[in-house]
């Protein structure tokens, strides 16, 4: 048996040198006085053509090819019948894929030399390029018919120009040949059950599958092979079995309990193949992928207790065997957050990232879980940082990058960061691009650009008219502005009569109704804020002694006063109005 390479060419790189070593006859002077005009001469052509096919091949080695082809025709004018010279005219054409030129030279290259194999192969190729399998291969079968020296190293094209011509008997036969000359290897196996499978002769196909494991006893990935043309052609006991032969000799083979997992589960035998996939989990050698896979498959099933159970303990597997890889970290996150376990899910994305930022999908996560956890904004900008700079295209993360920077006062970064985010959306996610523009009215709003915020809010009301978050800011910024009260009114109305015990929409319908000089009306609403409100901020309480000191409770409106007092998001003029005991504004 000889030793086989992965891929042998049909020609193809290995271009032969051809240095045509001319020479120069050395006559002596009688000899040359005896010489004819015309044998002069001729003898001169060819020295020339000569000279001129070696500049060429100068050429050809520096990938100079319009140059090289210009030598090697001048070479062909003075000497028409060097074969040399058309090959290599021929594989310049074919570099540049004009195949019909370059197949023509070739063609005469045979003419000129018909035992050049080179020549020969050369031909094959341009058919091959051509998308003309079946001459190309009635060229390679031509060689190999030739038993003057040994041309099996071209069976493997061969077969594939009949795979790609359709014809499968000649494939077949053309690979038997192979086997002989290579031995039983996969690449040859594989080709012949593709064709098998393709005649729906399945029994060869298992035959080629079996010879392949029985020549590399032990190799799991020769039974795994056949195990899938099994299981697809629904044989799964069959499948069973060629497993279990190869456990039976070597049993520590992780793939192949996984392989009996997938089995026993298609047999509806659920206690086996938890039993087989808890083996496999225990390996350490099973590839992380695999366990990872498997583990994100388990967790898409239906709830049950078994399958909970289970998953606890391979959970347990993968934390023993695999503490720090990232992957592993982030499926464990995903179970604990199946699970509600928000908090933990949290550490474990956290501890994912630490090993590597290359997963976005945990970042994502992970982000989303921070905001929702009310985690501080600066850790949630560290990590919008990172994902921003990881994955640039990704407008979500401009989105989350800018919404911790508005949170922390920001104005200008987050300005940046969500203007980016619009830019890379360009209209293609209406809900992210919602979301945006909403955190970027605020940002405007922040940064004094009033009616740029006010136009941006418009631009999101478009989209939805119902928006919360605009509708609240929207009104309330419009009532501090004391601009368009009217169309306040409506959008903060609209607010508290679908949500009518939102603290926060009371009290910002309540400041509508102030500013419009609905005292009473305001103070009804700012009693249901405070109500619904379990720790009322510093805003709520001055607004509340605002309406008290409007209905004439200038006692009343004190005391709410110094209850605001020391507290978040007072006005600037709440000291003034304790200390003079009087409404400003």
């Amino acid at each position: 048996m000889k030793p086989m390479t992965l891929r042998i060419p049909i020609y193809f790189a290995c271009t032969i040198t051809c240095i045509l070593l001319c020479s120069i006859l050395v006559v002596d002077s009688s000899a040359q006085e005896r010489m004819s005009k015309k044998q002069r001469k001729k003898q001169e052509k060819e020295i020339l053509a000569s000279r001129l096919f070696v500049e060429g091949q100068k050429y050809m080695m520096l990938e100079d090819f319009d140059r090289a082809f210009f030598y090697f025709d001048k070479s062909r004018f003075y000497n028409p019948s060097e074969a040399a010279v058309y090959f290599k005219m021929a594989e310049i054409l074919t570099r540049a894929n004009q195949l019909d030129k370059a197949l023509e030279l070739a063609r005469q290259a045979v003419e000129l030399d018909g035992d050049n194999k080179y020549y020969k192969l050369m031909i094959a190729e341009i058919y091959s390029k051509q998308k003309k399998p079946k001459e190309a291969a009635d060229v390679l079968k031509s060689l190999m018919d030739d038993k003057t020296e040994n041309q099996q190293q071209y069976i493997l094209e061969l077969a594939s120009l009949y795979l790609a011509s359709q014809d499968f008997e000649k494939a077949l036969a053309a690979l038997e040949e192979a086997e002989e000359y290579y031995g039983i290897v996969e690449q040859l196996t594989a080709q012949k059950q593709r064709i098998f499978l393709r005649q729906n002769d399945l029994e060869s196909a298992v035959m080629e599958g079996q010879k392949l494991i029985d020549a590399h006893p032990g190799n799991a990935t020769y039974v795994l092979a056949l195990v899938e043309i099994l299981f697809n052609n629904n044989r799964v006991d069959q499948a069973m079995e060629v497993v279990k032969k190869s456990l039976a000799t070597y049993p520590d083979q992780p793939e192949l309990f996984m392989a009996m997992f997938t089995l026993h589960k298609e047999k509806k035998q659920p206690a086996l193949a938890n039993d087989y996939v808890k083996r496999a989990f225990a390996h350490p050698d099973l590839e992380v992928e695999m366990k990872v896979r498997v583990f994100a498959e388990i967790l898409q099933e239906l709830k049950t207790e078994t399958r909970n159970n289970l998953l606890d303990e391979l959970a347990g597997s993968l934390k023993k065997h695999h503490p720090k890889d990232p992957t592993v970290l982030g499926i464990l996150g995903d179970f604990e957050q199946s699970k509600g376990n928000k908090a933990e899910a949290l550490v474990f994305y956290r501890a994912s990232i630490a090993e590597s930022t290359e997963n976005e999908g945990i970042i994502q996560a992970a982000i989303s879980l921070m905001f929702e956890q009310q985690i501080d904004f600066s850790e949630i900008e560290a990590l919008t940082e990172i994902a921003v700079e990881g994955f640039p295209e990704r407008p979500e993360f401009w989105f989350f990058d800018g919404t911790a920077k508005l949170a922390q006062k920001k104005y200008a970064a987050s300005r940046e960061s969500l203007e980016k985010a619009l830019e890379i959306n360009q209209d293609k996610n209406r809900q992210l691009e919602m979301m945006v523009l909403g955190q970027l009215g605020d940002t405007y709003h922040s940064l004094g650009e009033k009616e740029l915020a006010f136009s941006t809010y418009e631009k999101v009301l478009e989209i939805n008219p119902n928006n919360e978050h605009i509708l609240n800011n929207y009104a309330y910024f419009l009532s501090l502005e004391r601009k368009d009260l009217d169309k306040a009114k409506k959008m903060s109305e609209k607010l508290v009569t679908r949500f009518p015990k939102n603290a926060t929409y009371l009290d910002t319908h309540a400041w509508v109704l102030f500013q419009l000089g609905l005292y009473e009306d305001a103070k009804k609403y700012m009693e249901k804020a405070l109500e619904y409100q379990l720790e009322p901020s510093g805003v709520m309480y001055e607004h509340f002694g605002d309406i008290l000191y409007k209905l004439g409770d200038e006692k009343q409106a004190l005391a709410y006063w110094k209850k605001a007092e020391g507290l978040d998001e007072t006005s600037k003029f709440l000291s003034e109005k304790i200390k003079h005991k009087r409404y400003y504004e």
